[in-house]
């Protein structure tokens, strides 16, 4: 993920613990808006989502004019493309801390898209997702929200 700030990716970890049984696949997007919070343990917000930054794969992505795919990155497929996606570029980082104002520094990162997922889902607009309505029942706390 951000190999510069020497960080530490869920999918990276994944693949050093499984290796080849374990499939990774980056989510990326233009616009639009997402469900997020401004800090660690800050409600949930809906901002929009800058447009993406030149130079990076979702710019690179937005440029195919193809509002939404799939790109299968693995080594036996597509080989042209794969190797064309080889150069580093920017890609942007979006979770559950989205920060617009500063979002060059704390959501980009330089990476090659290749070597970090297996599959690469493309949205060039986004909706934020909604939260579902949690609803209390009877039962030992570790069960909730269940009650099994």
């Amino acid at each position: 993920m951000g190999r510069r700030r020497q960080e530490l990716s869920l999918g990276q970890l994944c693949r050093e613990r499984f290796g080849a049984d374990a499939a990774l696949i980056g989510l990326g997007t233009h616009a639009g808006a997402v469900a997020c919070a401004s800090d660690w343990d800050a409600p949930m917000e809906v901002k929009r989502v800058n447009p993406s930054l030149a130079g990076s794969y979702e710019r690179l992505a937005h440029g195919s004019a193809v509002g939404r795919f799939l790109l299968d990155l693995r080594q036996q497929s597509h080989p042209a493309l794969r190797q064309a996606l080889l150069r580093p570029r920017l890609e942007r980082f979006i979770g559950v801390i989205y920060r617009p104002e500063t979002e060059r520094r704390s959501h980009y990162a330089e990476c090659v898209l290749p070597e970090q997922f297996d599959a690469y889902v493309w949205f060039d607009e986004t909706t934020p997702v909604t939260a579902l309505q949690a609803t209390s029942t009877h039962g030992a706390d570790e069960t909730w929200p269940f009650g099994l």
